[in-house]
């Protein structure tokens, strides 16, 4: 049996001991009740292997579960594989359009929005691909008798010949068909996640959920920014 714990605060002018507040006496219990006892325990079976316990429900005990116990991932729906293969391609796309960006504006406030967006999905795409290798699934998608070029479309991405029509233009005509483009690839990313989110048991791994939902705001505050640049645009040609 564990020994009586006893604490008390310092005298003051030989006055009786002060009163624990009643969230540190809590604490104080919890610590002696459920911590201590635990910690004697593994001192007396001299041993440091690991222990998992499983926490009872309300008015139940824990359980001890074996060393070898390890956490399972959740069960995945089809519809969260496709929108994580789907948003590498689509993410994919992004990062094509802003790396014309050095060589075709001389717009500042463009460079630095186009650098942003590079570094961001690169790291997403990266974090994308190392969750689908978790789970025993390719990066891509796999469908029946198309090849990647032939791949449809995800939502809100530019056509060939919108592409081709960026990469032609330079100066302020590239500008504004990157902001329009961009804008309406951004529209297309939050179309996905309305998607995921809408299909009956999806996105409920927590990790994908995080993701779904950073990438919602993120581009939502994107294309914020990138509305208000065509906006000054608008405005410094009628001058």
């Amino acid at each position: 049996m564990c020994s009586r714990l006893t604490i008390s605060s310092d005298r003051k002018d030989g006055a009786a001991h002060q009163r624990l507040r009643p969230g540190r006496a809590l604490l104080l219990i919890a610590f002696s009740t459920f911590i201590l006892p635990c910690f004697a325990t593994a001192l007396q079976n001299g041993t440091d292997s690991s222990v998992v316990v499983q926490p009872g429900a309300p008015g139940q005990p824990s359980r001890k579960l074996p060393a070898s116990t390890h956490g399972k991932l959740p069960l995945l729906s089809h519809a969260d594989i496709e929108f994580m293969q789907g948003m590498i391609m689509h993410h994919a796309q992004a990062v094509e359009m802003t790396a014309l960006i050095p060589s075709h504006s001389e717009n500042p406030q463009l460079r630095t929005l186009g650098a942003r967006i590079s570094h961001s999905q690169s790291d997403e795409i990266k974090f994308m691909k190392r969750w689908l290798a978790a789970r025993g699934q390719p990066a891509s998608m796999q469908m029946a008798g198309m090849h990647h070029h032939s791949m449809p479309l995800m939502p809100g991405m530019l056509t060939p010949e919108q592409m081709d029509a960026l990469r032609k233009a330079h100066g302020t005509e590239f500008d504004h068909l990157f902001l329009t483009g961009m804008i309406q690839h951004h529209g297309g990313a939050l179309t996905m996640v309305k998607d995921l989110f809408d299909t009956a048991g999806s996105g409920q791994d927590a990790e994908l959920f995080n993701f779904a939902t950073d990438v919602d705001s993120g581009q939502r505050a994107e294309i914020r920014i990138m509305q208000d640049m065509l906006e000054k645009a608008a405005l410094e040609e009628k001058r």
